[in-house]
């Protein structure tokens, strides 16, 4: 892996990368090169990759009749907030917040949030290491893997 991760991520077009390559990458940077990725345009970068990545990873046959609206919050050099609405087996992702109220707000940090969407860590693990903060319902974030096809590295 090289050691500048930034500059050999510079140049890189999220959107022709695998969520299974994408997993692998994350798997293989070391804390700080994961703390590389979260700084300035990069960080935009994957985030906004990411999270336009997440309505299409929807599984609506496993959501059923679930309506609810995600609110992430992605803390770092700034916090960085998406809001995911599902609803009649179709998800939609905004960046930013509404007014409408969550029915679960998931709080964590770069680095975290990036195992977490790469399959490189679960969720029960991350509450466990206290690296999440979870508010509303625990129930539907402890079924959120089913929702979303995650990839594995």
């Amino acid at each position: 892996m090289a050691e500048n991760v930034s500059d050999m991520l510079a140049e890189l077009d999220f959107s022709s990368v695998s969520p299974q390559e994408f997993a692998r990458m994350i798997k293989g940077f070391s804390a700080r090169q994961l703390g590389e990725i979260a700084r300035g345009d990069q960080r935009r970068r994957v985030l906004a990759e990411v999270f336009g990545r997440m309505a299409r990873q929807f599984r609506p046959e496993n959501a059923g009749s679930l309506s609810a609206l995600i609110r992430w919050r992605i803390t770092g050099e700034t916090e960085v907030v998406y809001e995911a609405s599902i609803a009649d087996g179709v998800c939609s992702v905004a960046e930013g917040r509404t007014e409408a109220a969550p029915r679960l707000t998931l709080m964590l940090g770069d680095a975290d949030f990036l195992r977490l969407v790469s399959g490189n860590v679960g969720p029960v693990t991350l509450l466990m290491r206290r690296k999440v903060k979870l508010t509303g319902d625990v129930g539907l974030a402890a079924c959120l893997s089913r929702y979303f096809d995650i990839p594995r590295a």
